[in-house]
């Protein structure tokens, strides 16, 4: 199904068909070359895009001179997959009769980027210019370490790639506006103790046993509600990974509790890293990634305009982003960003990870109005009859 992202066929093919070419080429994080080849194969042959390619991330940019710059970002990798099959895609009629795309990428986060790609080959066209000009960032290394995250690597090799007045990241929000995300800091709490034989456990110290008061805190942690710039981001603290001993008759001498904060994005990494030393003072903290989070932007005369273009007619209002997202990286380049894409965010990762089909037209449409100028009257009458 790869043929789906041909030049000629990319802004003709359907939403649908050409979600299932993109999720059913393999990227897991690491492995998004043939992809990324795809992917700029079918942008380089837009007459109205200049492309640049990154590793594996690519950049497509229009040129009409226009006053302001919206960027829109997705990235191309997923999580790895599971023992469950999850790929290649499939259709499957849900219960209520809605039409659904199972299959790993779907929401996190390929069906934005059928949206962008898509639209990429289609506004510019003679008879589609935009109202702003557009950069579409396509990147790589979204799903691992920060230190190898393809936007990253651009906002460090190549700023003005990147440059805009508001940017849309196409992470999945079920269609609606999450402004901000929170922070992460992930960090290793380290325990020690004496070895000794299991049948003799008296003459050592068991340094898993020493981490109960590690769990214990986390257990009995309260998060924080915390309200930013108008929305409410929820903070976690959790284990997410617990290592130590090295045989069944060995008392072990050495464990690690790996922990994960997610904080609201009016905290610095300086200030979490603070709270999470107080909260396991007396034990050996070690850091070992981090992320800022960030603010949602929404008073952005783009930002404000884009809401009232895809929320306006709805009552609907902004949400927090409660994960980490890119529009951390732009927040760090002075960018404001939300989050706009098709999918559920509580199916991401999962092995029923789906997408139903119908909200594919329903954010193009939303976002190709705007894009195109349109009013806010005219933009929201687009998104509601998708």
């Amino acid at each position: 199904m790869l043929e789906l992202l041909d030049p000629d066929e990319v802004a003709s093919s359907d939403l649908v068909d050409l979600l299932a070419a993109i999720c059913d080429v393999p990227s897991v994080s690491g492995d998004e070359t043939a992809l990324a080849d795809a992917v700029e194969r079918a942008l380089r042959a837009q007459a109205h895009l200049e492309v640049v390619r990154d590793g594996d991330a690519v950049v497509a940019r229009t040129t009409f001179g226009r006053s302001r710059r919206v960027v829109l970002a997705g990235h191309l990798d997923t999580v790895p997959l599971t023992a469950e099959p999850n790929l290649p895609t499939r259709l499957v009629t849900a219960p209520d009769g809605e039409v659904e795309m199972w299959g790993r990428g779907t929401v996190d986060m390929k069906g934005g980027i059928a949206i962008m790609l898509a639209l990429a080959a289609e506004v510019g066209r003679p008879g589609r210019e935009p109202g702003v000009d557009v950069t579409w960032v396509l990147y790589d290394h979204e799903e691992v370490e920060a230190t190898k995250n393809g936007l990253g690597r651009l906002a460090r090799n190549r700023p003005d790639l990147l440059a805009g007045d508001f940017a849309i990241l196409g992470e999945s929000s079920n269609n609606g506006i999450e402004g901000g995300c929170n922070g992460t800091l992930r960090v290793e709490v380290r325990t020690t103790g004496v070895a000794a034989h299991s049948a003799r456990s008296w003459t050592g110290v068991n340094a898993i046993h020493a981490a109960a008061p590690v769990l214990a805190a986390l257990a009995a942690y309260d998060p924080r509600e915390i309200e930013v710039d108008g929305l409410v981001y929820r903070e976690g603290m959790n284990a997410v990974a617990i290592s130590g001993g090295i045989a069944g008759n060995v008392v072990p001498d050495a464990c690690t509790v790996t922990v994960n904060f997610r904080f609201a994005p009016s905290r610095s990494i300086a200030e979490a890293e603070a709270h999470v030393r107080e909260l396991f003072a007396g034990f050996e903290v070690v850091v070992t990634d981090a992320a800022p989070g960030a603010r949602p932007g929404l008073d952005a005369p783009l930002a404000a305009d884009f809401v009232a273009a895809v929320l306006g007619a709805t009552g609907g209002v902004p949400r927090p982003k409660y994960g980490w997202t890119d529009v951390a990286r732009f927040a760090e380049l002075g960018v404001p960003a939300v989050n706009f894409g098709p999918g559920d965010p509580a199916l991401a990762h999962k092995d029923d990870e789906r997408l139903p089909v119908a909200r594919l037209a329903v954010g193009r449409d939303a976002l190709r109005a705007w894009l195109l100028g349109a009013s806010t009257g005219e933009a929201v009458e687009a998104r509601d009859g998708a």
